[in-house]
């Protein structure tokens, strides 16, 4: 079975804010999440955007592969294909991750910026081409 792909089309260029939003909304859910990103850099910072997102909350996570065992139901990766399942995928890089079709759900951000849009609509006709339904929600705002 296809996973079911959630596109959101960001009004502004904070995909990290959002991103963090997100994350809390699925974890409260009780989902496990990997979110892949497109480097080391990007992994790092959204590491700590994590742990200072908001006072009011904690988002227990770690970069892949490091941490504590057993794993927090957040992991935050680059260059690696998650062993242990999780339910859904946060895609923050501009390609689809080879590893994508081991996940239920996917969340691709689509940053507004001319570079970033045009990865996203590549990756909108990859994943209509392997038949996943997807849902596209346009953001107007982006609030903390």
């Amino acid at each position: 079975m296809m996973p079911k792909i959630d596109f959101y089309i960001l009004s502004a260029a904070k995909s990290l804010q959002f991103a963090c939003r997100l994350i809390e909304k699925i974890y409260k859910q009780k989902h496990c999440i990997y979110i892949h990103t497109a480097n080391q850099t990007e992994a790092h910072q959204l590491d700590e955007l994590l742990w200072t997102y908001r006072e009011d909350s904690f988002l227990p996570h770690n970069l892949y592969g490091e941490g504590p065992e057993p794993t927090p139901p957040i992991q935050i990766g680059f260059d690696v294909i998650p062993e242990k399942q999780r339910d859904i995928l946060i895609n923050l890089s501009n390609q689809v991750p080879p590893f994508y079709a081991q996940f239920i759900r996917i969340a691709e951000l689509i940053a507004n910026d001319p570079t970033a849009e045009e990865a996203g609509r590549e990756r909108y006709r990859f994943y209509r081409a392997e038949n996943c339904e997807i849902t596209t929600h346009k953001l107007q705002t982006i609030e903390s």
